[in-house]
């Protein structure tokens, strides 16, 4: 009953937003009592929480599969925001916006967990590109890899990139493009041309 009730409320939370879904919302949607959740979570605090870190994991799983399954680094960054984004339901909300806004302590937890696990991973895949002379050597790996997770979160700020202006999915769209473009060589850029213009057909 607990991953049940995880899972309709990460759904809902995501679709609806974190602070318009109630307790009652979420028992309602699964057919039970209000204090059958309270005897799995004692606030629903304790539940966003308990969702976040879900999302959290399940996104980090996709994401090592992608990782492992990409044929080179740009298609591999491509694919990771694609199932990022659907996967948190971006076009309908910003749920990290949101959970900073109404839960700033989960948010600043959370946030460095993304922080740790974004900064490896942009590194790998820098290194990747570097090796197989796709992104350029003298990339400076570490403040690259920084300034990439700076940007991933400043975009989600729907006050600096308001959402009647900027469709979430395609800013960060936009934003891959000119990452990748800052450090790739001739030969990235052509597979990079290649990758959008096949995308776009």
């Amino acid at each position: 009953m607990k991953e049940k009730i995880l899972d309709k409320a990460t759904e809902m939370f995501l679709t609806l937003g974190f602070k318009s879904v109630t307790m009652d919302d979420i028992a309602e949607s699964l057919g039970i009592s209000k204090k059958t959740i309270y005897q799995h979570f004692k606030t629903k605090t304790a539940l966003v929480e308990a969702s976040v870190f879900y999302l959290f994991d399940s996104i980090c799983n996709g994401i090592d599969f992608i990782c492992e399954a990409s044929h080179n680094p740009i298609e591999e960054l491509f694919h990771i925001k694609k199932f990022a984004s659907e996967y948190l339901k971006d076009d309908k909300s910003s749920p990290q916006f949101q959970l900073k806004k109404y839960y700033p302590k989960i948010y600043e937890r959370i946030i460095w967990k993304q922080f740790e696990v974004m900064y490896d991973s942009v590194k790998e895949n820098i290194k990747k590109g570097v090796d197989t002379g796709i992104f350029r050597p003298e990339v400076d790996v570490d403040f690259t890899s920084r300034i990439y997770f700076s940007g991933m979160v400043s975009i989600k700020d729907t006050e600096l990139f308001p959402s009647d202006i900027y469709k979430p999915s395609d800013i960060a769209e936009k934003f891959l493009e000119y990452h990748i473009r800052a450090i790739a060589t001739e030969d990235g850029l052509k597979i990079l041309n290649e990758f959008i213009n096949e995308n776009n057909n």
